[in-house]
């Protein structure tokens, strides 16, 4: 499905997932952040995590995302907050972004993790860039409960492409990292990032109906929001989890 639709419907968004402004803080907080540290920060969207990280707390940051539109909006972000001399936005491919081998305090990829084709290789690719002693943070999926062929047949996903939240841990263990903090999404954060999602795909649908992607447009809005109400709003539950390296 073409980027250009996330674009669209996250245009009214800050924060590109399901968590709120008060727990993106809380795992600033959490994190014990520094001026001292420094952040990478793969497919940051429109980076608004470095960006009021870097207010808060001073540090300093790197962002990439693939889009165009979201680094663009990151960039009048942290020109907003005042901290351009503290955050680099880079527009490409995370998934292949050459960063500095263990230089990072802070290494996260928040709802991500396809740019490493999964949750391991997302972390391996996380672990080049942190220092030994850094913090990980990945937000990723989990389910609530083992869902059935039809709601992983909406939602898009294999039943073996996230885990429950125990099998979570298990995952994480298995890589050489211990869970040492989490932020977990509400169902009204599913909510609240999902129907504003649905409002803004809808105005773009009324306002453009000669576009060459219309149709593609209308499909991605019915799939989205069925998907949720039907199956993801019970069966999926999503959280950033906060790791070390062990």
């Amino acid at each position: 499905m073409s980027l250009r639709f996330h674009e669209i419907g996250e245009g009214s968004h800050r924060i590109l997932n399901p968590i709120n402004d008060e727990q993106l803080m809380l795992l600033g907080e959490i994190c014990q952040l520094t001026p001292a540290q420094r952040q990478l920060d793969l497919a940051c969207g429109k980076g608004e995590m470095i960006a009021r990280w870097a207010q808060r707390w001073g540090i300093s940051a790197v962002g990439v995302d693939l889009s165009h539109v979201f680094t663009a909006a990151a960039r009048d972000r942290i020109s907003e907050l005042g901290v351009a001399d503290r955050v680099t936005i880079v527009q490409g491919d995370a998934g292949a972004y050459a960063a500095e081998a263990h230089a990072f305090d802070v290494v996260s990829c928040i709802g991500a993790t396809w740019i490493g084709g999964g949750l391991i290789g997302t972390l391996n690719l996380m672990r080049q860039a942190a220092k030994p002693d850094a913090l990980l943070l990945v937000g990723e999926p989990y389910w609530n409960e083992t869902p059935p062929p039809e709601a992983c047949a909406a939602l898009g996903v294999g039943p073996d492409d996230f885990a429950t939240l125990i099998g979570t841990l298990d995952r994480f263990e298995g890589a050489g990292f211990e869970l040492v903090e989490m932020v977990l999404a509400t169902l009204e954060g599913w909510d609240r990032y999902y129907a504003p999602q649905w409002w803004n795909l809808d105005a773009w649908l009324r306002t453009n109906p000669d576009d060459p992607e219309y149709a593609e447009g209308r499909k991605f809005l019915e799939q989205q929001r069925r998907s949720h109400l039907a199956y993801g709003r019970r069966y999926l539950n999503w959280g950033i989890f906060v790791l070390r390296q062990r």
